[in-house]
């Protein structure tokens, strides 16, 4: 569910923990174990490229840092650590990707990889997140295959 407040455009989505996702289909924990967060006012964020999480959510989820990037935000060039990745659904719609930290006091931002993996598009007008139209609205992939000979 999309909502627009003074412009923005926030949505429901779940993040679990792609470990323990893999750990369940291998009997190797129950499903109810697996550890998952739902985000009612996730921030979707044109301007942003990764899938961003406040520290907490990422404790959380369990999410094991793996790497750390120089990012330029408003603050400038700092480096942000790199987490393990989740599996994230927003409107049924799935994908697998690693989290960026943000301060906790910053909220869950879907940036461009999300958008562009999902298939999602921001509405201007209504200011809300909808299925890609140049696809008919369905999630797709675009995959461009260039045969020799033809």
């Amino acid at each position: 569910m999309e909502t627009e407040t003074m412009g923005r455009v926030l949505t429901e989505a779940v993040f679990e923990n792609r470990e323990d996702l893999w750990a369940a289909e291998k009997s190797l924990i129950s499903p109810d174990q697996v550890r998952r967060v739902k985000v009612s006012d996730a921030l979707v964020d044109t301007g942003a490229t990764y899938l961003s999480m406040p520290a907490r959510l990422i404790r959380q989820l369990g999410l094991r840092k793996f790497d750390t990037r120089r990012v330029k935000s408003v603050s400038g060039i700092v480096e942000a650590n790199l987490y393990g990745s989740v599996r994230m659904t927003i409107q049924d719609r799935t994908c697998h990707m690693d989290v960026m930290e943000v301060s906790d006091d910053v909220p869950v931002l879907i940036g461009q990889l999300a958008l562009e993996d999902l298939d999602f598009v921001v509405d201007p007008q209504s200011r809300r997140l909808i299925g890609n139209p140049a696809h008919g609205g369905e999630h797709m992939y675009e995959l461009y295959l260039w045969l020799s000979g033809n």
